[in-house]
């Protein structure tokens, strides 16, 4: 099973709508660890590590986001996996 690291990126309506909180959720039922945060330009930054087919799936949903999001753009870039071991919600930037 090939673990990944997916660094990404999301824009559009993604802040006030639950979209961290959305991602957190996901996560959890995908069993997958990393993190999310607001960044203060109004976009969604996060990490996320685990198996390849998992991440996949995982990144298929930041792309629809919550009910009430609007994705216009989601950025990914695969890096080396560093062994996250929970998911969480970081401190905005």
């Amino acid at each position: 099973m090939s673990i990944v690291r997916a660094h990404f990126w999301v824009k559009g309506l993604v802040q006030g709508v639950g979209f961290r909180y959305f991602v957190l959720r996901q996560a959890a039922a995908l069993q997958l660890n990393g993190w999310v945060r607001n960044r203060y330009n109004g976009s969604v930054e996060g990490v996320v590590e685990g198996p390849a087919e998992r991440v996949k799936e995982f990144l298929d949903y930041c792309h629809h986001g919550p009910a009430m999001a609007d994705v216009r753009e989601l950025k990914v870039q695969y890096e080396k996996p560093q062994g996250e071991t929970t998911f969480r919600i970081r401190e905005s930037i």
